[in-house]
């Protein structure tokens, strides 16, 4: 291993030519990757001449035959993403040494080089000017995904704008937008090599699109070419808030008209939405003639009821109910609700309740007037019904008093 590293440093000094590529995952430009091989060691940088070591001696590879099928098959086992040339002719400055394999044939799919139909001696003509190298993609670098406003809350019907930062690529052909759980991509835009970020905007959220997201840019490269995803980014939480128009209804006494109220008795108002958001408030707001009057209580469930137990005619207007929640640095305000007309009504004299005790009390003595002459009466008859004796006497007495009176006659 330590004749590794130093003949590392001798082949990138002497190979100085390559070209300058931006960092990525593993290193700075120019990063290394090496493996082991059976039989010799490959070593490659980001974008250099590949040397081996075959039986403990370093040597380079001649470009006869050397393709893109031979640079996939190299990068792919070092781990250094996928090829994205193979280049001849010594493009990065000519090797030293031996010339370690003469010929070498892939087919693209193999996994190590080895593999591949490598010859060692073969009766070719080859110097160092014929070195072969490659330049590899290196690990596809994380993008960032990041909120285009101060805020991560948002209303219902809203747009998000996402922005993803992305290395810039040669071959990078879309990046996409996706949340937690979804497999397939709610956004996707097209990028060019030239960019480091691309936006990405969510239209018309609702609540069911709350929740994580991250960002993931395609490279088509590879033998045969064929979309590479890059990793996904950090993920970002948005919350989307859906707030309800409220309902409202008011309570009072049977005998009141309905849509009024009698004055001087109780009634509430009870506000109700089907959503609840945590620290939320109800607001019941009065018009009236002269004006406008609020008040307001916490939402510790889903209704609350306002209480006036003494109304007035202060208390007679539209009454208008919404619900207000505070989340992320932001104010959410729900529809009002229809209006509630309540009329104050003053208490009908003919049925107050001194006249209706007046009412009961005189009935009720008509009615024990009555009852004590019925009874009154019945025993009277009781007492004056005569008996046998004095019926027949009383018989006598009046056909006497009859027969004098025809005597007179």
């Amino acid at each position: 291993m330590p004749e590794k590293r130093r003949r590392g440093a001798r082949t990138l000094a002497a190979w100085r030519r390559c070209l300058p590529v931006p960092p990525f995952h593993g290193g700075g430009p120019g990063a290394r990757c090496g493996f082991w091989l059976i039989g010799f060691e490959l070593f490659v940088f980001r974008c250099i001449g590949v040397e081996v070591n075959l039986h403990e001696k370093w040597g380079t590879i001649c470009d006869h035959d050397w393709d893109l099928r031979a640079a996939s098959v190299v990068c792919s086992e070092l781990g250094c993403g996928f090829a994205e040339s193979a280049s001849r002719g010594a493009e990065f400055g000519p090797g030293s040494g031996m010339i370690a394999l003469r010929s070498v044939h892939c087919k693209g799919h193999e996994s190590r080089l080895i593999h591949c139909d490598v010859f060692i001696n073969r009766n070719s003509f080859c110097t160092h000017q014929n070195d072969a190298g490659v330049k590899c993609s290196g690990t596809l670098m994380e993008p960032r995904l990041s909120v285009l406003s101060p805020h991560f809350v948002f209303s219902a019907g809203e747009s998000v704008h996402f922005y993803c930062t992305i290395q810039p690529r040669d071959r990078i052909s879309n990046v996409h937008l996706y949340k937690h759980g979804v497999d397939t991509p709610l956004v996707t835009q097209s990028a060019d090599p030239t960019q480091i970020g691309v936006s990405l905007v969510l239209s018309d959220v609702e609540t069911f699109q709350q929740g994580s997201y991250s960002c993931r840019y395609n490279i088509r490269g590879g033998f045969p070419p064929h979309p590479i995803r890059s990793p996904p980014s950090h993920p970002v939480n948005i919350t989307v808030v859906d707030l309800l128009t409220p309902h409202h209804w008011y309570n009072t006494s049977s005998e009141a008209p309905a849509g009024s109220v009698i004055k001087g008795e109780s009634f509430n108002i009870t506000c109700s939405t089907p959503r609840q958001y945590p620290g939320a408030s109800f607001q019941l707001r009065l018009v009236r003639s002269n004006g406008t009057v609020r008040q307001s209580l916490p939402a510790v469930s889903q209704s609350v009821t306002f209480t006036f137990p003494n109304a007035q005619s202060s208390n007679e207007g539209y009454y208008y109910c919404l619900y207000r929640v505070q989340l992320g640095g932001r104010t959410f305000v729900s529809r009002e609700s229809q209006p509630l007309p309540i009329a104050i009504k003053d208490p009908d004299p003919l049925l107050s309740p001194m006249v209706i005790s007046w009412l009961v009390s005189g009935v009720t003595f008509v009615i024990a007037v009555i009852i004590i002459f019925i009874v009154a009466k019945v025993v009277c008859n009781k007492e004056k019904k005569p008996s046998a004796l004095e019926r027949e006497t009383r018989t006598c007495v009046d056909n006497a008093y009859v027969a004098l009176s025809v005597n007179k006659l």
